[in-house]
């Protein structure tokens, strides 16, 4: 999983000038809070994707796609997990940040109809800061 994740973000960390914050988080411990889903492949973990419910939405924290799975519908997979997961939940809303840098992330985001609220620099990132809220039916 490490690795996927380290594969994913790592072509970022020149446009950046250091690690994406995914790469420097805590798996065991997410992990162990059951917030971390994985798309495997002939026992490859292909792709992952990071939940944390929060009293009024759910949080995607990480989403990471290998590079030679990427464009592949994976992403797309992993945000409609999401919202299943939200709607299980009782949660009407998916918030999300990604780096400024990572334009294919904010393409998929916006694709699926999540709206930027924010733009702002934090723990020396450059975020841009989305959400989106579901429909009830589905």
């Amino acid at each position: 999983m490490v690795d996927c994740v380290t594969a994913a973000f790592g072509v970022f960390v020149p446009q950046i000038g250091k690690p994406p914050a995914p790469m420097l988080a805590d798996y065991a411990a997410l992990i162990a809070r059951r917030q971390v889903h994985v798309v495997e492949d002939e026992g490859i973990v292909a792709a992952v994707i990071v939940l944390a419910a929060q009293a009024d939405h759910l949080f995607v924290d990480v989403v990471a796609v290998r590079p030679r799975r990427q464009r592949q519908g994976l992403g797309r997979r992993l945000m409609a997990f999401a919202a299943g997961e939200a709607r299980r939940r009782g949660l009407s809303e998916i918030r999300l940040y990604t780096h400024e840098v990572m334009s294919g992330a904010l393409g998929l985001y916006r694709a699926l109809g999540y709206q930027e609220t924010a733009r702002r620099p934090e723990d020396g990132y450059a975020r841009v800061y989305l959400r989106k809220v579901l429909d009830a039916e589905r």
